[in-house]
Order: C-alpha cells, then structure tokens, then sequence
C-alpha cells in the first residue's frame, strides 16, 4: 500500500550512466545493440529505443569512473515532484531541487534524491517529446531495442528495498525465497509488466543491469551473432536463455566499462488488480534459467557503483543473505 505522501509513480524513465571513454560506448550502445540517438555533444549521449516518444530513456555522460549517475522514475503530475521532495525530506534523506534546464537535457523540473537504500534517483513528470519511430523500420539495427523496461539493484537488505518500492506503491510479481520465506529477491513494478525494478542480494548500493526490450526472441539471439561474428563475445557474460522468473528470454552482456546490460522479451501482464505474487524457491535450479543453466560467478558478485549528489561513489555494505552460496543445480556456486 502506498504510503501517505508519497508521489505517484508511473514507470521507470531513464538511468545515467558515467562512461569512461563516450566513442566506445556509442559502439556498444548505438552501433550494436541499435540505440536511436536522440541528442549527443562531445560529453553525453542522449538515447532511446524505436518505441519510445520521450526524449530518451539512457544517458550516457563522460566520467572520470565507470557507475551509476542516477535512475529516473516519471511520477504522474507536477505536483508529484513536490510530494517526492517533502517525501523523502520527512525520511531524512538528501534531497536536491533540479530546475528546468539544470539537469538532464529535455527534462523539466525534477527532483533527485538519495534514497534509504543508498541510490541516487530522480523523479520527474514533464520531458521532452521524441519523433515516433515504431513504424521507421529503415533506422532498426543491432538488437534492435525497443523501450526501457527495468532497472535491477543490489542491495544488501532485500526486505528493506521491498518496503521502500512498496510504499511508493509497487506492486510484486515475483519473488526467490528461502524455505522460512526468506527474501533474496524481488521483482516489484509500476507500469503493467513483470517488473520496473527488481533487488539482486549483494553488497551494496550498486547497480546489477539495466533491462532494456525488444519485441522478439530472435532480436536477443541476433545480438549474440552480431557479436561474436565480430570477434566481440568478450562482451556476452551469460545467455542466451529463458528466466524462471519473468519467463523472459534473455541476455547480458558488458559494456566496454562493464556496466550490464539485458536484452530482454517475452515477459508477461500484471495490470489485473487481483494479480498474486508468484513466490520462487531458493533451491529451485529454475528460478534464474528456465532450463537449468549455471550462472556464472560473475553475475552474482559483479556490479557498478553508485554515484552520491555531488558525483562521489558511495560506500558499499556487504550482503546480510547471499543467493549464490546456496548450493543447488543451476547456479553451481557455494
């Protein structure tokens, strides 16, 4: 249930992200992976799939290190940017009015706050228009990636990121718990689908990927071909496969700063008001890959950091449950 004063939230918008070296990002991003370029200059990248008619839904900015800058989640109305600030300003939290034009191109007055789990993030209602691209078939390439579709956090205290997404009015569709409901994992959203957010137990603040969608399977295995037609399969760290979770197909691969990424399709609808939470056991070998495959170590233990207010990583602290050390069949860990 929504907590009193809470704002409105409506979807997952946009993430930030700090690149290293912004010509080998454009690479990876746009000639690869098909990002429409909606806005760039010699520091940023301004992205977004053919679906989408804001002005982006990735930013990409030069940075002196590789982390998470910020999410953005669009709350309904104006009015909700001032309920976010008096919101998490009653939790004791750092807050910072962004004006119009003082924040990410397109965007207009937003508020950007670090949360009670450690992350930076954004909330926001008026943006810039984009051209509709569903139908330009003549500019798709690479994965050709449709729509922001999650962000995926690690966090140290997953009952604690639960009840934060819930009173900001989350629902959850899915979840991985231990034999006494332990909770590694959820999967929690605002728009009608599996997901605007999910919690992967791990030291934190950090950010595990961003999931970005296309509209069929065979998109996910053409990125897998592009790259390693390439010489590039350096760049896939796991998949392609299906989730027990999400029943999503599925890949991930790394930037050339290692952020991650999903390409990601197939899940399913949550719009109905009675919809239940499918709840996953830990010992499942199902629940990461349908079919039973490993998961290697690195997508367990391996993430960005996160940038404070000022531009500064945060402190990390260490898991209180880990999911890879329980030992079953698909993970092949602890």
């Amino acid at each position: 249930m929504t907590a009193p004063g809470a704002p409105d939230v409506v979807r997952s918008a946009y993430a930030q992200l700090a690149v290293t070296d912004l010509a080998k990002a454009r690479w990876f991003w746009v000639d690869m992976l098909g990002f429409h370029v909606q806005y760039e200059d010699a520091d940023s990248l301004y992205l977004r799939g053919t679906d989408e008619l804001t002005h982006h839904s990735l930013v990409l900015r030069r940075g002196e290190v590789a982390a998470l800058d910020h999410l953005a989640y669009r709350v309904r109305t104006p009015e909700d940017v001032d309920r976010a600030e008096k919101y998490f300003r009653d939790l004791g939290r750092p807050v910072r009015r962004v004006p119009a034009g003082q924040g990410a191109r397109g965007v207009g007055d937003a508020v950007r706050v670090i949360d009670p789990l450690g992350f930076p993030v954004e909330f926001f209602h008026t943006i810039e228009r984009g051209e509709r691209l569903i139908q330009r078939y003549d500019l798709r390439r690479g994965a050709e990636i449709a729509r922001l579709d999650h962000f995926n956090i690690c966090t140290p205290d997953i009952p604690a990121a639960y009840a934060h997404y819930q009173n900001l009015g989350f629902g959850c569709s899915e979840t991985i718990e231990g034999d006494e409901h332990e909770l590694y994992a959820a999967w929690m959203y605002r728009k009608q689908t599996v997901h605007d957010v999910a919690f992967t137990g791990g030291a934190g603040p950090r950010l595990h990927h961003v999931g970005v969608a296309t509209h069929e399977s065979h998109h996910v295995l053409r990125t897998a071909d592009l790259f390693g037609s390439l010489h590039e399969e350096k760049h896939i760290e796991r998949g392609p496969g299906r989730h027990g979770v999400s029943n999503a197909f599925y890949l991930y691969l790394r930037d050339p700063d290692g952020h991650r990424v999903e390409i990601y399709t197939s899940d399913y609808y949550t719009g109905d008001p009675d919809h239940e939470t499918y709840r996953w056991n830990v010992h499942d070998d199902r629940r990461r890959d349908f079919w039973g495959n490993a998961v290697i170590e690195s997508w367990y233990k391996e993430a960005a950091p996160v940038l404070d207010l000022d531009g500064t990583p945060q402190p990390v602290t260490d898991t209180l449950l880990d999911e890879s050390a329980v030992t079953v069949g698909a993970d092949g860990l602890g």
